[in-house]
């Protein structure tokens, strides 16, 4: 099969250091690969992948250091490179939201769009009635709650190479320098007050790898800084790949206190790939990934959060990691979306429809 992967270009494919969806996007095109297929991945030329590449952009943008620019222009430009070579795929695999619609509605039957975001914003709806011949994709059930019109064709939940995460059978205890690790972006909604909360109350040490991105430095400093002034939490910064399988591995537990719709939450399976267990919020797609008791125990409030952290200190890690491997590789990503490619290549395509979609 000939499969074009269109990533965004905010990140390097995989992303150097903090990143999401470019990191699913590159775990995904080379388990396609290695099942056997050509594919061709449309990204910034920094991409590492065993796909082939079209580098439309010379760096990603957020690491860029050129002091102006446009985002969309770069988006612009790598989709009318896709539009130039489309015919060349049996099907075009978008991750860029929904920037495409207007320009592949002719040959909308033979492409998928994954929607990576939160998908509660307003003007979501109206837009996504403009266009209801695109096969939409979710990354969990629970995403799609605010959208449940438009033209879902499946879920496929994120997955990961086991290659990348090494498991660590047994983290250090409390009293030999053992800890609790929070991974991500520092922001309202990500929790990080929750987090440093339950460490507390818990009487553990916590770890914080994590960026924060200029819209989020007021918070930063206002609510966050002030907090980081405890012998119990260690701020260490944004960490790449190459520091994840350490720092994920020997963590006792990874808080995920989310305060917001998460839609997946990928930091959750590279903990489980490395056997860490998760104590994570119920909030958005947590209940879905979380096999609570098993990968982790799924809570309501800092009082269960901090009780959490002894009973997960007590689970199976191997199993944790085995739950990983069933649910969450690369492989199984891959296998999920090539039915779904599959699906596409044998029905026959519906005439394109302009749909009247503003009042």
């Amino acid at each position: 099969m000939k499969i074009a992967q269109i990533s965004p270009l905010y990140e390097a494919v995989p992303p150097r250091l903090y990143g999401g969806t470019e990191r699913v996007v590159a775990h995904l095109a080379d388990a396609l690969v290695e099942a056997g297929h050509e594919v061709t991945l449309f990204a910034a030329a920094e991409a590492r992948t065993l796909a082939s590449l079209v580098p439309v952009r010379e760096r990603a943008i957020r690491l860029d250091p050129a002091p102006l620019k446009s985002d969309l222009a770069a988006h612009l430009s790598m989709l009318h490179e896709v539009r130039r070579r489309a015919d060349r795929f049996d099907v075009l695999h978008f991750h860029v939201d929904l920037l495409h619609c207007p320009f592949f509605e002719d040959v909308a039957g033979r492409t998928l769009t994954t929607l990576h975001g939160r998908l509660d914003m307003s003007d979501l709806a109206d837009a996504y009635r403009c266009w209801p011949g695109y096969p939409l994709v979710s990354i969990s059930d629970h995403q799609r709650i605010p959208l449940l019109q438009a033209h879902w064709v499946g879920t496929v939940h994120h997955g990961l190479s086991p290659r990348l995460y090494p498991f660590t059978p047994q983290p250090r205890g409390r009293m030999d320098g053992g800890y609790l690790a929070f991974l991500g972006r520092i922001s309202p909604e990500k929790g990080l007050d929750r987090a440093i909360a339950i460490a507390r109350r818990a009487g553990w040490p916590l770890k914080i790898a994590a960026k924060v991105d200029a819209v989020d430095n007021e918070y930063f400093r206002a609510v966050i800084e002030p907090l980081l002034d405890d012998p119990l939490v260690e701020y260490i910064g944004e960490i790449g790949d190459g520091d994840k399988g350490g720092f994920l591995g020997g963590a006792t537990a990874l808080l995920f206190p989310i305060d917001w719709p998460e839609p997946f939450g990928l930091v959750m399976i590279e903990a489980m790939a490395c056997g860490t267990p998760v104590i994570g919020w119920r909030r958005g797609a947590v209940p879905e990934v979380l096999d609570d008791g098993v990968t982790g125990r799924i809570v309501d409030s800092t009082e269960e959060a901090a009780a959490a952290v002894a009973q997960v200190a007590r689970l199976d890690r191997r199993a944790i990691r085995d739950t990983f491997e069933r649910r969450f590789s690369a492989a199984v990503m891959a296998d999920g979306y090539l039915q779904l490619y599959r699906r596409l290549i044998e029905r026959p395509a519906p005439d394109p429809v302009i749909q009247a979609c503003l009042p």
